[in-house]
């Protein structure tokens, strides 16, 4: 039963990451300090502080993804379609951010209307993750102790559920101004064109990566969680956004922690419509995530 709901940060972009509510700013449990990410920044932080076990988001940028990596929690993008969405322009889904990965089938049992019972469903084995830290454009973004923690992170993930690591070399064209062109609601129909065209490329591009491999590996985010004020330069959905483009599943989990305690994420993309597949490798081989120490140590103070 839900209990409440969470805060939004508000900003003046279609994707926001930071930013202040009218009760103040969404802290991250492991950073006060930092953003929690967003725009399912309320949801991320109240599972990462035990809060709650489950929370509901919506991932148009990576909304949900990106608050997953920065809270070291798990969250799920469905592949695009498998669930009413208010947005009109397709890019924003329901997903939902859990620290147990056995919590994300019951969620799809009651949200996903196309849900096959569990004994109806049975996935796809999967052999071969293809890692790309870039996806061919995001190098500018890119801090490298995030990036090495997230392929530790990679390389551990295939050990324990037996997949052999690719580096295929994956060249997306950058989906920023495509995004940002289907977002908008003053695109003229040129600018639609040129966006479709460019995300029917990648897709075309993605499509010969899964032909070789069953999941591709990256980075949730290029870099780490930043403070209250913003990213500066930074693009945080540098590595998220295309995938809602593309409509592709995919999840972000806990990949470690950068050596001044900023949580990152991994990014898990699966093939259209895999979404049994992904959700199998997630409850076999991904482990729950704690509670952040700081919530822990908070909770126990209110103890009588």
């Amino acid at each position: 039963m839900p209990i409440g709901t969470t805060s939004v940060p508000r900003g003046p972009r279609g994707y926001q990451t930071w930013g202040y509510t009218d009760r103040g700013p969404t802290r991250n449990p492991w950073r006060p300090d930092l953003s929690p990410g967003g725009s399912s920044a309320g949801a991320a932080a109240a599972v990462a502080a035990g809060i709650v076990p489950l929370a509901c988001g919506s991932d148009g940028a990576g909304s949900v993804r990106i608050p997953a990596a920065w809270c070291h929690v798990i969250g799920f993008k469905p592949t695009t379609g498998r669930a009413p969405t208010p947005d009109p322009t397709g890019l924003a889904v329901p997903g939902v951010l859990v620290r147990d990965p056995a919590l994300l089938r019951p969620w799809a049992d009651a949200v996903l209307p196309d849900w096959l019972p569990r004994a109806e469903r049975p996935p796809s084995p999967l052999l071969v993750a293809a890692w790309s830290a870039t996806l061919g454009y995001a190098g500018p973004h890119l801090d490298p102790e995030v990036v090495e923690i997230a392929e530790r992170a990679a390389q551990a993930l295939c050990a324990r559920a037996g997949l052999a690591l690719a580096r295929p070399g994956v060249n997306l064209i950058d989906p920023a101004s495509a995004w940002m062109t289907l977002r908008s609601t003053t695109s003229s129909a040129a600018e639609r064109q040129l966006a479709h065209r460019t995300r029917q490329d990648n897709n075309n591009r993605l499509a010969e990566v899964f032909q070789s491999a069953d999941l591709a590996l990256t980075p949730t985010t290029p870099g780490r969680a930043h403070g209250h004020d913003g990213p500066g330069a930074h693009l945080s959905v540098a590595l998220t956004w295309g995938i809602n483009l593309s409509g592709h599943p995919a999840a972000s989990v806990p990949a470690g922690f950068t050596a001044d305690g900023c949580p990152v994420g991994l990014q898990i993309i699966a093939r259209p419509r895999s979404d049994e597949s992904l959700l199998q490798l997630l409850d076999d081989h991904v482990p729950p995530a704690p509670i952040a120490p700081l919530a822990q140590q908070a909770m126990t103070n209110l103890e009588p």
